[in-house]
């Protein structure tokens, strides 16, 4: 029984090891890892679930999601079965994104949002500005709430004369 256990545990960490390279479909930047969209994986004689928050509630990309996450747990050594379940519970937020991941969207080109300093107010819409992913500076201004995906509004920058994506914070 112990060493199932710990054949159980080895797996696992390879599963994570693996997930960290799934990218996200719409920010290939980032990978699923990065994002924080991993809750668990749980391993059981080499049956592994992985539960996966999505990000927004009907995001296009939660079947690529699926089905990318499935491929890179099957291939893992000593994994006979993968099962990817996307659940709500608990719902994701913008503060599961990692340190690296949020390093890994400015280098994109994506304003990742910043602890503490919400960006979508549902109430009233965007606030003026957000921070440059290009040059740093805050002198910039929303241009519109809908971006390219559900998650990102459209924002430019005065300084550096840049147009940017910043991820919407939930």
């Amino acid at each position: 029984m112990v060493t199932q256990v710990r054949a159980d545990d080895r797996i696992a960490a390879r599963v994570w090891e693996a997930l960290a390279h799934v990218a996200d479909p719409e920010i290939p930047a980032v990978s699923v890892i990065d994002m924080g969209m991993v809750e668990r994986v749980d391993v059981a004689g080499g049956r592994v679930r992985v539960v996966v928050l999505p990000t927004f509630t009907g995001c296009p990309a939660v079947p690529q999601i699926e089905a990318d996450v499935a491929r890179a747990a099957q291939a893992v050594e000593g994994v006979v079965e993968a099962r990817v379940e996307m659940s709500f519970d608990p719902p994701w937020t913008t503060d599961r994104i990692t340190p690296d991941g949020r390093r890994r969207l400015r280098d994109f080109g994506l304003a990742p949002p910043e602890d503490g300093v919400p960006v979508l107010i549902a109430s009233i819409g965007l606030p003026d500005r957000a921070r440059c992913p290009f040059c740093g500076s805050r002198a910039t201004r929303a241009e519109s709430m809908f971006g390219p995906t559900p998650c990102r509004a459209v924002f430019y920058c005065d300084a550096c004369r840049n147009p940017f994506e910043q991820f919407k914070p939930v």
